[in-house]
């Protein structure tokens, strides 16, 4: 993997598994067999309830996506069917592909087969444009929202690894929804072979696309996923970057996995405000696995008995986590008594969670951004002092 050598041993090994690994998991168009509406729908529903864990919807943006899909097809002059057409025709008759036009066939696609038109529909564009600045404006997250939507993750790893088309996908956000989508159905190993193409591609990772990174090699939970979490982890450093909490979590729960409990202990203690229920049972674990069990009680007492005042937000533990505790005291009498009445208080308080560990680490963080965004604007015109109306609040 080029550049992930210097900072940590060679994973050729996790690259062939990953290789070896994508036609098992179904993740080519080959497995993923016809389009079938219903299926999608279901996929999709089930996203909404519980199951797109680690991007917010200020990133995926599926439902601005659908809703443009609706007014578009709305807007169209003609029908879907002679719009296609039109398309077809153009690319057998070697015409100009419009920037409006791509964009206009993106939000039509319903089916396996539009989509096929699509790529068609790309390749054309991206040859006539490879050379031309088309401003700020990027089609990869687009066509990766539609891949998302349909189901489709075959042909988003398709195309985006596809060397004609280098430059097409420049940008984090197409890299991050595809990462997104395979997580969700648990293809780890091809959600690795795309952030390593990312990185060969040499776009730039943003903190997303660390979140993701190590919430991959931490499910994959291997000597080699360990390597690259911690390479890269390194690597963005040195670089002076920040890193997120939630990022952070990751690389310590994957450390822990690992029993690299030292390693664990060390990125844990770099983590900013690690006042969250994560951060509390992580440090837990930590605790548990150093085998510092009177810490542990402590720690428990101190939640237990600290400030309980409704206005503090409570820390609470995962039941999963606490089960871990009661099985490294019950040989030790002395400390199994504190820990039941320790345990009786938690749950008096509404301070044990049924989550697991694992669920609250993939769980999907609210939407914060555009509440900040309302917050810091302006509500005052700086020349007059006078309140602004809404419509130029709008602006």
């Amino acid at each position: 993997m080029p550049g992930w050598e210097v900072q940590a041993p060679p994973a050729a090994a996790a690259l062939s598994e990953v290789s070896a690994a994508s036609g098992r998991e179904g993740g080519r168009d080959g497995k993923e067999g016809t389009f079938i509406p219903q299926r999608a729908s279901l996929w999709r529903n089930n996203c909404a309830a519980a199951k797109r864990y680690l991007l917010t919807n200020n990133i995926v943006k599926l439902r601005e996506f659908q809703h443009k899909k609706v007014a578009i097809a709305h807007n169209l002059p003609g029908t879907k069917e002679t719009y296609l057409r039109h398309l077809e025709e153009k690319l057998t008759q070697n015409k100009l592909i419009l920037k409006e036009e791509l964009g206009t066939l993106l939000h039509l696609c319903e089916s396996r087969d539009d989509v096929e038109l699509a790529k068609n529909v790309i390749y054309r564009y991206h040859a006539e444009n490879r050379n031309v600045s088309l401003g700020e404006f990027k089609f990869g997250p687009l066509f990766m929202r539609l891949c998302y939507e349909l189901d489709l993750e075959g042909s988003a790893m398709e195309l985006i690894r596809d060397q004609h088309l280098r430059g097409f996908f420049s940008d984090s956000t197409s890299f991050n929804i595809l990462m997104d989508m395979l997580f969700i159905k648990g293809k780890y190993k091809s959600a690795l072979e795309v952030l390593i193409e990312m990185k060969n591609q040499d776009v730039k990772f943003s903190k997303d696309t660390y979140v993701l990174a190590f919430a991959i090699c931490y499910k994959l939970n291997s000597p080699e996923s360990f390597k690259i979490c911690t390479a890269l982890r390194e690597e963005a450093l040195l670089r002076g970057e920040v890193l997120s909490r939630r990022a952070s979590c990751f690389a310590v729960a994957l450390a822990l996995n690992q029993n690299q409990v030292g390693k664990a202990a060390s990125i844990f203690s770099q983590i900013m405000n690690p006042e969250n229920i994560i951060c509390t049972n992580l440090n837990l674990m930590i605790h548990i696995q150093s085998n510092m069990l009177e810490t542990v009680i402590e720690i428990l007492k101190d939640t237990a008995e600290g400030n309980l005042s409704r206005f503090v937000k409570k820390l609470k533990f995962s039941e999963e986590v606490l089960a871990k505790v009661r099985g490294k005291v019950k040989d030790v009498p002395a400390l199994l008594a504190r820990f039941d009445e320790l345990y009786g208080k938690l749950h008096i308080n509404g301070q044990v969670t049924t989550y697991s560990l694992d669920a609250l680490l993939c769980h999907t963080p609210k939407d914060l951004k555009s509440h900040v965004v309302l917050s810091n604007k302006r509500t005052a015109s700086r020349r007059t002092f006078q309140p602004l109306s809404q419509s130029l609040w709008a602006e």
